[in-house]
């Protein structure tokens, strides 16, 4: 029995897709087996040795201690595209409701405190101040081509936008996605010198951190726009405050309010919507569900931020998975332990990421304690799994 802790509300479709012969789900349960979450903040909870995976229902990950849990061999699973159309549908209301100075125009009715031809005299005198600007024609740059960059791009260049988009990393499956009308260009600072509009999609990590500085958002034309619902931290707020002051931003649109940012009358602060929608919120939950099951079940990785991409198909095995430090001869080791037991292999695959590598072995024979201790303690070993048979 797989002990699941949940620690924030996850979408029921998803939750569901636990098998009540198989799971018990508990926000508070002793020894858990995985843990499924979506903001709740890890760094400083205290995870316990129990624990064998953590799925993360989104996409971002700034609030799971991923390296400390590689260095326990725990994959992070999260749901990239799941989310991508709500962030996409918030992020084209963005440029409209910037475009067209909305909510500066809706204050502006709002504050108004009187009734008939002197309210139609202050509505007409007052609505120049908020003309804006139409999009057909005019360049939306997109740093970040994954899933949901890739989603806006191709959305953009619907409403008649010229788009160029930045991503030195983009995958393959995400070039194959992006129309052949968004523009590649090679060098980010290019994105802020032919852009009327730049919006942001990347996670939140050591290189993305301040990404864009005062010297990116020094290139911009005037009165441009610019639109972060990736992560708080990839833009620096007080080079934001500047170009707004001088004019080089008509309008900056967030989904992280700070209180740099957030009383200034050209500042959209949302408080975090963008994967606030029913269905993002299913299918979010439905996928990492999903993909930590087969991890769970089948030793299987897919969709996880620190572990390589791992599937073996199950046959009548019985099956082990090891993750360890990427250095020379650790699967000679572990081949060496099971043929020493009388183990034949049926099946093998290694795979590696960065300094992390795992290794899925399927046997011929049911794997004694003693030799799963004896992997485990070959130095370089991080986690070893006895899943058994299919």
């Amino acid at each position: 029995m797989h002990k699941i802790q949940t620690l924030n509300n996850i979408a029921k479709e998803g939750l569901d897709r636990f098998s009540t012969e198989n799971y018990s789900l508990a926000n508070k349960i002793d020894n858990p087996t995985a843990i499924v979450l979506r903001s709740y903040d890890l760094h400083e909870f205290e995870i316990s040795n129990s624990v064998k995976a953590i799925a993360r229902a989104g996409a971002g990950v700034n609030n799971i201690p991923v390296d400390l849990m590689s260095n326990r061999g725990i994959p992070v699973f999260n749901a990239p595209g799941a989310n991508a159309n709500a962030v996409k549908e918030l992020t084209i209301a963005a440029l409209l409701i910037s475009a067209r100075n909305i909510c500066n125009a809706r204050d502006f009715v709002r504050s108004i405190d009187c009734d008939g031809d002197e309210l139609k005299k202050l509505i007409e005198s007052g609505k120049k101040q908020f003309a804006g600007i139409e999009l057909p024609g005019r360049t939306l740059g997109v740093i970040g081509l994954g899933a949901i960059g890739v989603h806006v791009a191709n959305a953009a260049l619907a409403l008649g936008m010229k788009v160029i988009g930045f991503d030195p990393k983009v995958t393959v499956d995400n070039a194959w996605k992006l129309s052949s009308g968004v523009e590649k260009v090679e060098n980010l600072d290019d994105i802020f010198l032919r852009s009327d509009a730049v919006t942001i999609h990347v996670p939140l990590v050591t290189a993305t951190k301040n990404l864009i500085s005062k010297k990116c958002l020094n290139l911009l034309k005037k009165n441009s726009i610019l639109i972060n619902f990736s992560r708080a931290g990839v833009i620096s707020s007080e080079a934001v405050l500047k170009a707004l002051d001088e004019g080089s931003l008509r309008s900056y649109v967030c989904d992280f309010p700070e209180p740099l940012l957030i009383k200034h009358s050209k500042v959209i602060a949302l408080p975090h919507l963008g994967a606030s929608t029913i269905e993002a919120e299913q299918n979010c939950a439905i996928m990492v569900v999903e993909n930590l099951k087969d991890y769970l079940e089948n030793g299987n990785v897919s969709y996880s931020v620190n572990f390589p991409s791992a599937v073996l198909p199950r046959m009548k095995a019985y099956r082990l998975t090891i993750a360890n430090k990427n250095i020379p001869n650790m699967v000679g080791q572990i081949s060496t332990c099971l043929a020493s037991a009388g183990l034949n292999i049926e099946d093998l695959l290694n795979k590696s990421i960065g300094n992390l590598a795992y290794t899925i072995v399927d046997l011929d024979a049911e794997i004694p304690d003693a030799i799963v201790n004896e992997i485990f303690s070959i130095e370089g070993v991080l986690a070893v799994r006895n899943i058994g048979n299919a």
